[in-house]
């Protein structure tokens, strides 16, 4: 073992008149700790919020979107073809999109009519957000035509799987007395749950054929809509699929389609990590009074040390080694305490959130290695920082003006 190391180890260890600043080691120590368990747990809980509202997000949106600057997709079979054959695009289906009116007794409510195919082709499974009704009236022809209310949208209408409800079009049919609305009567199939109010109260799926119907869009669709292998690699793919298209395709992948949104969470992830790094800093300011004391209280030690040889350098290193250690130890319990309060939360989801504020009832956690890292080297930077200024004063410390002055 080097004598740095050895020294200021020894250093840890306070005689019985130095009682005050071990106390002062120990504070710092608990405060790196501190600082170190809340960046944990904040970074993983906020990791669980953008990582659960992007599955709800995407459980029910497909990852990639193709659509044309000139209208409606026409021959869209050869769209189809190109885009199965891109890497990483795991399915790829035509679908319709449009806003309507629905009605079904005295009420009537706006909403968004997305006309898909299930099955095998299917980009978006809607069968695991299915809450009541079947999946049969999308996969076969019926009379009338069935579809899919969301939740919010059922209890706005007070329709339950088996009414019939009526589906206005605001693009009109003309006639001879001008333009009139396009009405069709739907029997209400089943009704689904996405856990995300902002989608149950406006959504409605439709039979793909049904839609091209309802919309008089004859064999032509609103656009393509994509599954890709690994969704974090969706932009990637996105371009691809643009670069074998070309003009007049437009290719949007789920994260242009919501860059505001998860770039809002990523920005406020990254002011709660600079702001609770400030708990590790004011720690380190802790480090920084215990070493300067600790260098005023054993100036006639370093007088001795220098006296028999040891290098400013080596001194200084005596200093850094331990406000090291203090940073290392806060640092690894800091990171033990903040796991197991992850694990904790996690596991028995203590703390209960207001579901009409919130979309998830209690704290979503998702624990990452790499954040742990991260906040181990920051935690350890600011420690190593820390310690520079009580070990340069002590590396100046001249063995004569201590004789001198002690």
């Amino acid at each position: 073992m080097r004598y740095e190391l050895f020294v200021g180890l020894r250093y840890l260890r306070a005689k019985r008149k130095e009682a005050f600043i071990s106390l002062i080691t120990l504070i710092a120590m608990a405060g790196v700790m501190i600082g170190v368990m809340t960046l944990n747990v904040v970074l993983a809980v906020m990791t669980g919020f953008e990582e659960d509202l992007r599955d709800r997000i995407l459980g029910f949106n497909p990852h990639v979107i193709v659509v044309s600057f000139e209208g409606p997709l026409s021959g869209y079979d050869e769209v189809l073809e190109k885009v199965r054959g891109v890497p990483g695009v795991v399915a790829a289906a035509p679908f319709v999109y449009g806003q309507v009116m629905v009605s079904h007794g005295e009420a009537v409510t706006g909403a968004v009519v997305r006309g898909i195919r299930v099955g095998e082709e299917a980009v978006v499974d809607v069968k695991k957000l299915l809450r009541q009704g079947s999946l049969e009236g999308l996969e076969t022809r019926k009379e009338p035509p069935e579809l899919l209310l969301g939740g919010e949208l059922a209890r706005q209408l007070g329709a339950t799987p088996g009414d019939e409800v009526q589906v206005i079009s605001p693009l009109g049919t003309p006639s001879a007395v001008g333009f009139l609305p396009r009405s069709r009567r739907f029997r209400v199939g089943g009704v689904f749950e996405s856990g995300m109010s902002e989608y149950d109260a406006a959504l409605v799926y439709m039979r793909l054929e049904e839609a091209q119907s309802f919309f008089e869009l004859g064999d032509a669709v609103t656009g393509v809509e994509v599954r890709v292998e690994r969704i974090e690699r969706a932009d990637r793919v996105a371009r691809a699929i643009e670069g074998v298209l070309g003009f007049p395709y437009r290719v949007r992948s789920w994260m242009d389609i919501n860059h505001n949104l998860f770039s809002a969470l990523k920005l406020e992830k990254t002011v709660y990590f600079i702001v609770l790094l400030l708990i590790v800093l004011v720690a380190a300011f802790n480090i920084v009074a215990t070493l300067i004391m600790v260098v005023m209280e054993k100036k006639k030690d370093i007088a001795i040390l220098k006296s028999m040889g040891a290098t400013a350098a080596g001194v200084g290193r005596i200093f850094v080694f331990k406000g090291l250690v203090i940073g290392v130890v806060g640092t690894l319990l800091g990171n033990v305490a903040g796991y197991v309060a992850c694990w904790a939360l996690r596991r028995y989801e203590f703390i209960e959130l207001p579901k009409d504020v919130f979309y998830v009832s209690t704290l979503p956690v998702k624990i990452y290695p790499e954040y742990f890292l991260l906040v181990t080297a920051a935690s350890l930077f600011i420690c190593l920082l820390a310690t520079l200024y009580p070990a340069r004063q002590a590396a100046r410390l001249l063995p004569v003006d201590v004789i001198r002055y002690e």
